[in-house]
């Protein structure tokens, strides 16, 4: 049997998306095996593999929905249990990516970060984290240079971009928002001896998607997918 190559789609250049681009993304939960606390975040978190850490992750994947870059991805991680603490015994890194939660939730529906009425804050309640899979926001993206000569520097989230924000209007009225680079990545590393560039750790596939609920997203261009469970608040099968 022979392989014809000559039909193959070219390779894709590998480039990053530029440090400092404000895009629309959308959030993938890419579940972990280990339960969360709520009833619908079973097998969804991810436990660190350092020895001894009782962390434990969202492992999220990030699509940007349109524009330039449309389809392209980057992926991070977010504590939510475990790990260093506060005075008040608290988990720092939990703290942390509960305020950028909120803030996708905010960007997602058009929300006033300072709207603290009851009917915003109903909006922030969440059943379970497995409610933020497929949440829509305006983001920033950065370069992170990487630390390990073995792998090549990568995108991730360096914020989210609030309604508050005049980005936040320019990037939802499909407006090319100018990048505003957030750090100076360095040049790439060469791959060590012995190590082929093509044998490098790839990001690992997601699992096939879990039923759950899709999000609305205030002045989305695109319709929101259908929900896949009719319960759960409102403001998520709207």
């Amino acid at each position: 049997m022979s392989f014809d190559m000559n039909d193959a789609e070219p390779q894709k250049s590998g480039e990053l998306i530029p440090d400092g681009t404000f895009a629309r993304v959308t959030m993938t939960i890419r579940p972990g095996g280990t339960d969360g606390q709520s009833e619908i975040d079973r097998g969804l978190l991810k436990a660190s593999n350092a020895p001894g850490s009782d962390v434990l992750m969202l492992d999220c994947e990030f699509t940007v929905a349109e524009g330039l870059h449309v389809r392209r991805k980057f992926w991070q991680m977010f504590t939510v249990q475990g790990g260093k603490v506060d005075e008040h015994g608290v988990s720092i890194g939990w703290k942390i990516s509960k305020g950028s939660f909120r803030a996708m939730i905010d960007s997602a529906l058009g929300l006033d970060p300072a709207d603290m009425s009851e009917a915003a804050k109903a909006k922030r309640i969440l059943r379970g984290l497995a409610d933020l899979d497929g949440i829509t926001f305006v983001a920033k993206i950065r370069i992170e240079p990487s630390d390990d000569p073995r792998y090549g520097d990568s995108n991730k989230l360096d914020r989210v971009v609030l309604p508050s924000e005049p980005e936040w209007r320019k990037v939802m009225d499909g407006e090319v928002v100018p990048a505003s680079p957030s750090t100076r990545a360095r040049p790439k590393s060469p791959a060590p001896a012995g190590q082929p560039a093509w044998n490098r750790v790839a990001p690992a596939q997601p699992p096939a998607q879990a039923a759950g609920t899709a999000w609305a997203n205030a002045g989305a261009s695109t319709p929101p997918q259908p929900a896949a469970k009719p319960a759960g608040p409102a403001w998520l099968n709207s």
